[in-house]
C-alpha cells in the first residue's frame, strides 16, 4: 500500500502542491525551522505575515541569538503559545555557541534542542536536507487516521504510537522534501477537519474512512471536559504621559517572559495595593469589561481596573521588571488579552 500512497501523493503535489510559501524559496534550515515552530497549532495564513516580519528582523540565526528576548517576544506577540518563542531563542543561542549556528543533520541532535520535538525535527531535516524521517503534525494525524481508519483520539499515547508506525510505513525512498510538504498540504487543503474534499484527494482509492463514509467521524474528537475558571484582577495604571505601567512576568508559566499588568487574585488585594503604593487621593478609577481568554487547560477571566494618575506612583519606577509602556516604538512581548486591554486605554 505504501508505494501507491507516496507515488499518488507526489503526482498530486507536482500539480497542486504549495510551492510558493515564503519559507520554500530555498532550503535554508533556519527559515524552515522558524516556519515549523510558528506553524505548530497555527494556520499557514495566520503565520505568513508574522514569519515575514520575523525574518526581516532576524534574517539569520546569529541575529536571533544575540537579540534581547523582549524583542523576540515582541515579534511573536499575537501568535500565542509563547514558550515556542522562548525555546526558539534558547535553541538559537545554543546552536551558535556549540556549532557556529549550523543545524545538525541528526534527528537525535535536533530533538535535543529546546522546543523541538520528533515531528518538528523530522520536518526540518526532511525539508532542508532530504532526510528520510516521518512527520506527525496535526494535519498528518488527521490524514492517517482516516486513511487507516484509526480509532480513538490521536492525542492518546497508544493511538499516537500507532500513527507513528503508519507514518513510517508510508515513507518513499526519495523526494523526501516534496513528500513531506505534500503530506502537510494534503491535510491542510483537502483532508480538512470539517469539510474534506474527498473527490479531489489523490489517495482516496485506499482510504478506509472514505470507503466506509466515515471521514466525518474520524479522527475521534478530544474527550470533552469542563475547563476550570480563573479570575484575576489587574491594574491598568496610566500616568499623565499616557503610558501604562507593565511588569515582566516570570519566565515560566503562562505568558512567561511577557509584560502584563499588576495582577491580584482578589479585588480587595488590588485596592489595598493601590492604597499602599499609589496614594488613592491621587487617582481616578474606572472599570473595564471583563476580558476572557481560553487556554488549553483553563479559562481566564481578567477584571481590569483603570487607574488614572497625575503623578507617577511611589515605589513603582521603571526597572528590570517593569516599564512605562507607550505603545509607539516599544518592542516588548504582550499577550493578546493584555494588548486588547491596552487598546482601550492608550
Amino acid at each position: 500500500m505504501s508505494p501507491a500512497f507516496s507515488e499518488q501523493l507526489l503526482v498530486w503535489f507536482d500539480r497542486h502542491g504549495r510551492k510558493d510559501l515564503p519559507w520554500q524559496r530555498d532550503r535554508d534550515p533556519y527559515r524552515i525551522w522558524i516556519s515549523e515552530i510558528m506553524l505548530q497549532q497555527t494556520r499557514v495564513d495566520t503565520v505568513i505575515p508574522y514569519y515575514e516580519k520575523f525574518i526581516h528582523r532576524f534574517s539569520d540565526i546569529e541575529k536571533l541569538a544575540v537579540a534581547d528576548i523582549d524583542e523576540v517576544l515582541h515579534y511573536w506577540t499575537g501568535l500565542g503559545y509563547y514558550a515556542r518563542a522562548r525555546n526558539m531563542h534558547k535553541a538559537a543561542r545554543e546552536l551558535c555557541r556549540r556549532s557556529q549556528g549550523k543545524f545538525p543533520e541528526d534527528i537525535d541532535a535536533m530533538t535535543a534542542l529546546p522546543g523541538i520535538g520528533r515531528s518538528t525535527a523530522a520536518a526540518v531535516l526532511a525539508l532542508s536536507f532530504g532526510k528520510r524521517h516521518a512527520i506527525l503534525d496535526g494535519n498528518v494525524k488527521r490524514v492517517l487516521t482516516r486513511y487507516f481508519e484509526v480509532e480513538g483520539w490521536p492525542g492518546k499515547a497508544k493511538v499516537e504510537k500507532q500513527l507513528w508506525e503508519s507514518a513510517e510505513s508510508l515513507l518513499p525512498d526519495d523526494r523526501m522534501a516534496d513528500y513531506t510538504q505534500a503530506l502537510m498540504d494534503l491535510g491542510a487543503t483537502l483532508c480538512t477537519r470539517v469539510r474534506p474534499d474527498c473527490r479531489q484527494c489523490p489517495v482516496q482509492g485506499n482510504c478506509i474512512a472514505f470507503k466506509k463514509c466515515r471521514q466525518h467521524e474520524l479522527p475521534a474528537p478530544r474527550p470533552t471536559r469542563d475547563l476550570p475558571r480563573r479570575n484575576v484582577h489587574v491594574a491598568l495604571i496610566r500616568n499623565k504621559e499616557n503610558a501604562v505601567w507593565l511588569e515582566r512576568r516570570p519566565s515560566t508559566g503562562i505568558w512567561g517572559g511577557l509584560y502584563s499588568f499588576p495582577e491580584f487574585e482578589k479585588e480587595a488585594d488590588l485596592q489595598k495595593w493601590l492604597t499602599d503604593t499609589c496614594k488613592m487621593d491621587n487617582l481616578t478609577v474606572r472599570m473595564l469589561p471583563v476580558i476572557t481568554h481560553t487556554f488549553s487547560h483553563f479559562r481566564l477571566h481578567m477584571h481590569p481596573t483603570v487607574v488614572l494618575m497625575e503623578n507617577n506612583p511611589i515605589g513603582v519606577m521603571e526597572d528590570d521588571d517593569g516599564v512605562w509602556y507607550k505603545a509607539i516604538g516599544e518592542k516588548i512581548g504582550l499577550a493578546a488579552p493584555v494588548r486588547k486591554a491596552l487598546l482601550q486605554v492608550i
